[in-house]
């Protein structure tokens, strides 16, 4: 009997094409924008989350309270300093520390100006090493900097790319750039990593770019290195304590903060999941004007086949009956909707994917389509389909068969 009410909605939907395909829209323009946001988000939360496990399980990041979302150091309102540095030297479980400054500057190549962020690299090996390390710095081209390169600097493949660098010519090694009315040479390229500020950098001597800068003590970020088998929880409160101390604060007042990279991820993931939430609550509205239109088309279907109905009730059809194939044919309208509008989502996440990797370099960005948000974009398009279908499919249950055959439009 099932099969048959399926057919039959089926078969009503196919006899009024443009007005079904007109009924959908709302449905999958709203299930291909939940479906774009949600498998972005989840690839970027992927993405993110692979980015700082690849840290290690060693790594501390100490910054100045107020950080927004994105590298360490980026958007710092408050600064650490040499004098932090030292301290967390000193603390038992510490192997090393490191200080990086992060300095906007004006930069000069092929009679081109452009504004960008210059990164200080440590003056002595064993610190340079865990720099590169924890900011995963490998080398394309040429060499890393070292004691004494006073005017070299090393730079990020995109900063390198004629076509994303803004400057529209390539930079190749032993060229020179300007930086803040200073010529450097360059010496190094970064391997493409996929992380707009890594493969955007400009990476200087810390005493060049503090000379550049008149900065004698401050850093945005410092970077420290566990021992083995220390706990980084414990560590991460410890460096807390003694940095409150130092500076005489309260708990809960600190002008600082200290991150494992567990915690950065859950920071980023957290305003990540609130951003997407509000932009699929915008989105929900093409399904609540979706399902309005199914509702509409619903009763719009019972008056134009009023006479039908009451022939199926004069020869035998039950009010159930007629409910559940009104109610079928909302949620097809509904379950085509959605599917198609999947269709549309994931191929509008790939094409963002695609347009981010080729057109500006940015590999973070990827699409994500697990299972559960195919099935569950279906089920949930069936069901928004079904509710709208209930008062027109009892309506048209509630019909007295004799009326209805009596009826004319």
């Amino acid at each position: 009997m099932i099969s048959d009410f399926f057919k039959l909605s089926f078969k009503n939907l196919q006899n009024r094409k443009l007005r079904s395909w007109l009924t959908m829209l709302g449905i999958f323009v709203g299930i291909a924008a939940v479906v774009a946001l949600i498998s972005l988000s989840q690839g970027l939360q992927g993405a993110i989350t692979q980015q700082f496990a690849s840290m290690g399980t060693d790594k501390l990041v100490v910054q100045g309270a107020g950080s927004s979302f994105g590298p360490p150091g980026l958007g710092t309102v408050g600064k650490v300093t040499k004098d932090d540095v030292e301290l967390i030297e000193k603390i038992s479980g510490v192997e090393n520390a490191l200080g990086r400054i992060l300095e906007p500057v004006k930069i000069e190549y092929n009679d081109i100006e452009s504004y960008t962020f210059l990164v200080s690299s440590p003056e002595k090996d064993e610190d340079r090493k865990l720099a590169e390390e924890v900011f995963n710095i490998e080398y394309e081209y040429g060499r890393g900097l070292k004691s004494g390169d006073k005017y070299k600097v090393v730079i990020g493949y995109a900063s390198a790319n004629g076509e994303k660098n803004g400057f529209e010519k390539d930079i190749s090694l032993s060229d020179n750039v300007k930086i803040n009315g200073q010529d450097f040479e360059v010496i190094g390229i970064i391997k493409k990593t996929g992380q707009l500020m890594q493969d955007g950098v400009f990476l200087v001597q810390e005493e060049v770019l503090r000379d550049l800068s008149d900065n004698e003590e401050e850093f945005n970020v410092i970077a420290v290195q566990a021992k083995q088998n220390v706990d980084l929880e414990k560590l991460a409160d410890e460096i807390e304590k003694e940095m409150r101390k130092d500076r005489g604060q309260e708990e809960g007042e600190e002008d600082f903060s200290v991150e494992t990279p567990g915690q950065i991820v859950e920071t980023a993931n957290s305003i990540l999941g609130v951003v997407t939430a509000v932009l699929i609550g915008i989105a929900s509205i093409s399904l609540l004007v979706g399902g309005i239109g199914i509702m509409n088309t619903m009763y719009t279907a019972v008056l134009q086949r009023t006479k039908e109905i009451g022939i199926m009730k004069s020869i035998g059809a039950k009010n159930s009956d007629i409910q559940k194939i009104f109610l079928i044919e909302s949620g097809l309208l509904g379950l085509v909707g959605g599917a198609i509008g999947v269709v549309l989502g994931a191929s509008a996440a790939k094409l963002v994917e695609i347009i981010a990797s080729n057109q500006f370099g940015i590999d973070i960005l990827k699409a994500h389509f697990p299972w559960y948000l195919i099935i569950g974009a279906l089920i949930f398009s069936f069901l928004v389909g079904t509710i709208s279908g209930v008062m027109p499919a009892r309506q048209a249950a509630r019909m007295n068969p004799v009326d209805a055959l009596r009826f004319k439009l």
